[in-house]
């Protein structure tokens, strides 16, 4: 569908970077560009000051679209829920800044890595519509945003990146990418794209020890399939059910000889336990298994009694 939304003015440039970001997703995942717009609508509104012509007619059409990418996508789960949403998206930027960071730690430097980099910080600033991010997507994000910039810088002027982190003694973070600043013009033109944080930024020396291992962010990236960057339309997993893929059913009961019947479940109750097996799905890919167990053993529990646990 299309967005048909007006270029923003001056006052509202910072959200033109989500609404790109949104732009570049209608076709490849449908779930990333309906939240993008939304950040950047609840971004607008907040900045917006004088409410001029201009800026109430971006916001209006982005509000248009959203209304209508709810109808078009109504069976949709990872846009109507927002549970589901959350998972959808966790999953997307944690693979992309994999895939991003394997490249680099690999030196296998270019345009890709630098625009995975930005797109995975530009999709975990989205992902505050959900509420404050855990300490691991932060770091993340704040990571993504300065590789993008250096990566870029360094091929801008000739020069070789150093791959990984590369803590700076004694430096203040004054021009470091922050979370709060997204992109620089002059850097977007250059590269073809959204824009990416402000040139010559440097990294905290608290890097050094909160960014992820190099040999614990190759472990992982490694038990991924391989995320080029135009990436699988449904990177969370989401795959629609299909009856005739799904394998037999096995006769014998998990929980003992009593628990052969299985529960007649209200549309609620399939809902929730739905939502158990994506909590567990967002559980491993952050390593935390004992999570992940809980909650499979939840849905189980609620498929087969009827009952919920929590």
């Amino acid at each position: 569908m299309s967005s048909n939304i007006p270029e923003c003015p001056p006052s509202l440039k910072s959200i033109q970077h989500y609404l790109k970001t949104a732009t570049e997703h209608d076709a490849r995942d449908p779930v990333v560009a309906y939240w993008c717009r939304l950040h950047a609508l609840q971004v607008g509104l907040k900045i917006t000051t004088k409410k001029t012509p201009e800026e109430t007619k971006v916001l209006m059409a982005i509000m248009d679209w959203l209304e209508e990418a709810k109808k078009v996508h109504k069976d949709n789960e990872a846009i109507s829920n927002e549970v589901a949403a959350q998972a959808h998206l966790e999953n997307y930027a944690l693979k992309l800044f994999l895939y991003a960071d394997k490249q680099d730690r690999e030196q296998n430097f270019g345009k890709n890595v630098v625009k995975a980099f930005y797109t995975a910080g530009m999709i975990y600033d989205v992902l505050c519509t959900f509420g404050e991010l855990t300490d691991e997507a932060a770091q993340n994000r704040k990571y993504a945003k300065w590789k993008a910039a250096y990566i870029h810088n360094c091929l801008k002027n000739g020069e070789t990146p150093v791959p990984g982190p590369m803590p700076i003694e004694g430096e203040n973070n004054e021009n470091s990418a922050t979370d709060d600043q997204p992109a620089s013009d002059s850097t977007s033109q250059d590269m073809g794209f959204t824009a990416v944080p402000p040139a010559t930024p440097t990294i905290p020396t608290s890097f050094s020890n909160t960014l992820p291992d190099p040999n614990a962010a190759l472990k992982a990236a490694s038990q991924l399939p391989p995320v080029p960057y135009t990436p699988d339309p449904n990177p969370g997993g989401f795959v629609p059910y299909d009856p005739s893929q799904q394998p037999l059913p096995n006769p014998t009961p998990l929980y003992g000889d009593s628990m052969t019947a299985i529960a007649q479940l209200t549309p609620d109750q399939i809902s929730k336990a739905q939502k158990y097996c994506k909590w567990a799905s967002s559980a491993l890919n952050y390593d935390d298994i004992k999570t992940a167990i809980n909650n499979l053993k939840n849905a189980l529990e609620l498929l087969q009694t009827g009952r919920d646990p929590a």
